[in-house]
């Protein structure tokens, strides 16, 4: 059995946006033709009344924390945020389950497919093996740069990494949380694991999200310094690099793996540059998550600096701690109201293909391509092209 269906517009992201088209798929979402609406009985056809997109990835998220909705302030400022989150995400197994179960089948009905996903815990192991959607796990660490309690770290967090067993649609890695999180010792451990592998894995890493970030590798001063003091921690491992705080990151990192950079608030065009230099600019990905950022330091980053050196971008969520909703859509229609120098087709492969790219689900997901099974997603209230606060988007294949 197949489906035929076609929309005004049907934007595969691979080719120029299409029109008079029938897109044909079998029951299980291959795309076994594209072909012109004229060769075809329209009683067979589903019409739908707006764009027709491939399915959307979010390629970054903290599923395990959707119980934690509304808890954090918005507007505090990166510091103050992971404060709130740490005091305040212990809960009942039986409601975090829920909460995560209810968030994918969210995410699914908006149109996402694949999603890049933190994961400190275990909690949503469970859930992911429904296999209701792709998932790459970033098993995080950090230490906090207690380097005499990186052993630990390395236990606890491996014993969460071995929990997940990977599949075609379950990938996973062991990842380094942030910059000013993981200390030389951690990072050296964690690369080792991840670059001696068979298969190319994605690195993800939070970067640049917050002015102390980069204070804190430029002069070793600054909140975070603060922050480390408060919490009685020493600061000794903290190197002094006169450098923003990517190049602390880039020490480490490497071309062997796809590397995903998270939200980049502060990411300059020199930044951007330098990273294409030291990895591979075609294995590099740039996530912005701009509801995150927003709720958390009122502020987006510079999309232009990553126009103009041609970077891969992709999209996330972040999690319920730091945003609204999960919902892809609603991150494209935040770029688009703020910086709307950045057009809808642009926006929309960051938020498909580039995603799928930084994920490695590139191969069945991102674009409507034959063979490939993407989703196809309906996009409607759009005006003149272009997304209105009142669009919406709809999974329906």
């Amino acid at each position: 059995m197949f489906r035929k269906i076609s929309a005004s517009k049907i934007y595969p992201i691979n080719t120029s946006p299409l029109e008079n088209v029938v897109i044909i798929v079998d029951d299980a979402g291959k795309i076994l033709a594209i072909d012109a609406i004229e060769n075809h009985d329209v009683t067979e056809i589903a019409f739908f009344n707006g764009v027709i997109v491939p399915g959307f990835v979010n390629a970054h998220c903290h599923l395990e924390l959707s119980h934690l909705k509304g808890i954090a302030q918005t507007g505090t400022g990166l510091i103050d945020f992971i404060s709130q989150v740490i005091k305040n995400r212990n809960h009942a197994p039986e409601i975090i389950q829920a909460a995560i179960k209810q968030e994918e089948a969210n995410m699914k009905a908006s149109g996402i497919v694949a999603v890049g996903d933190i994961s400190n815990t275990t909690d949503s192991f469970f859930q992911k093996k429904q296999a209701q959607l792709y998932y790459y796990t970033f098993v995080e660490y950090f230490d906090l740069f207690q380097e005499n309690n990186t052993e630990n770290t390395l236990q606890q967090y491996d014993a969460v990494f071995d929990a997940l067993t990977e599949t075609e649609v379950l990938k996973k890695s062991k990842v380094p949380h942030a910059p000013y999180s993981v200390s030389d010792k951690l990072f050296n451990a964690i690369m080792d694991t991840s670059t001696h592998t068979a298969v190319k894995k994605t690195i993800s890493i939070h970067n640049q999200e917050t002015p102390p970030e980069n204070e804190l590798f430029s002069t070793k001063t600054g909140a975070f310094i603060d922050f480390y003091n408060r919490i009685g921690f020493n600061t000794n491992a903290i190197p002094t690099l006169g450098k923003p705080s990517i190049q602390y990151a880039l020490k480490y990192l490497n071309s062997n793996n796809r590397n995903l950079f998270v939200h980049n608030t502060l990411t300059t065009k020199a930044d951007i540059e330098s990273a294409h230099q030291q990895l591979d600019k075609a294995n590099t990905f740039w996530c912005t998550c701009p509801n995150a950022n927003l709720y958390i330091e009122n502020t987006l980053p510079n999309y232009q600096h990553f126009i103009d050196t041609q970077a891969q971008v992709c999209i996330g969520t972040d999690s319920l701690t730091s945003n609204w909703q999960l919902n892809i859509l609603e991150e494209m229609k935040t770029i688009l109201k703020y910086q709307s120098y950045v057009d809808f087709e642009t926006v929309l492969k960051w938020a498909t293909l580039n995603g799928a790219k930084a994920l490695g689900f590139d191969g069945a997901l991102g674009s409507i391509e034959i063979g490939k099974k993407p989703g196809l997603v309906w996009i409607e209230h759009l005006e003149n092209g272009n997304l209105q606060a009142n669009s919406i988007s709809r999974k329906i294949i």
